[in-house]
């Protein structure tokens, strides 16, 4: 067990648990807590295929902690907003699965850094929201982008003018989330699943990562070159021929 101010770092063999604590906060985001997640996936334990994030004392991340505001002007608040891009995206596409075990607050900077994260699982007490416009403010941390990719312009614009909160429930048919599970069996899933994806071939965890979410940003010829490139590297590798050859002799594979 590493500790470290608001992130807690627990080594499980090949999975690493990060769990978010700032108590009496719901674990609202603030520098350091970013920082420390950042440092994280900066450089990961070399033994690690699987990181499960999430909260402590019954939330997950209520986002932004506004009572740590620092006022800055708009290029400061810019090169904020891009620092939390930054990290975003060394979660998404950093090329650990990374798997949310989500309850209680998921809202704003929260729910971003959930969108960033390749499986999540909610527990009935989860509520998910974005009520940046409640503060005369806007999104900042990637939610335009990852969220609205969830949810599609339309639903999200809703979302935000109205403050409007999503259930666990509710999250599931959205897509918010993926798995909606009983009051605290979140964890219990995050870690039959993360062994699950740990299992996998490394090199088809790390180009599922990196190239489905691209795709979705090509044109359909490009996105299916992109595929075709994608299959010749994990097919032609020792992987491969380890999965076939477990497949043939029913037994399961041992990727190294």
């Amino acid at each position: 067990m590493s500790e470290q101010k608001y992130l807690n770092i627990e080594l499980d063999g090949d999975i690493a648990i990060l769990s978010m604590n700032r108590p009496g906060k719901r674990n609202a985001m603030c520098d350091q807590l970013l920082n420390e997640i950042d440092a994280f996936f900066s450089a990961p334990p070399e033994q690690v295929k699987v990181v499960i994030l999430t909260g402590t004392e019954g939330h997950y991340c209520s986002g932004l902690d506004l009572s740590e505001h620092v006022a800055r002007d708009a290029e400061g608040t810019m090169r904020h907003s891009r620092g939390w891009h930054g990290v975003m995206n060394k979660i998404k596409f950093g090329g650990l699965p990374v798997v949310s075990a989500m309850m209680g607050a998921v809202i704003g900077g929260g729910l971003e850094l959930a969108a960033s994260t390749h499986v999540r699982i909610a527990e009935p007490s989860t509520i998910f929201q974005l009520p940046e416009g409640m503060r005369g403010i806007f999104v900042g941390g990637g939610a335009s982008v990852n969220v609205g990719r969830i949810l599609g312009a339309d639903r999200m614009t809703e979302m935000m003018l109205t403050g409007r909160k999503f259930n666990a429930a509710e999250g599931l048919s959205l897509g918010l989330t993926h798995y909606a599970v009983a009051e605290g069996e979140a964890m219990t899933l995050a870690r039959k699943l993360a062994r699950k994806v740990a299992d996998n071939a490394p090199l088809s965890n790390y180009i599922m990562i990196q190239a489905l979410a691209r795709v979705e940003d090509m044109s359909k010829a490009d996105g299916l070159f992109t595929e075709s490139l994608c299959a010749a590297l994990t097919q032609t590798s020792p992987h491969a021929i380890e999965g076939l050859a477990a497949f043939l002799e029913k037994r399961d594979p041992n990727f190294k």
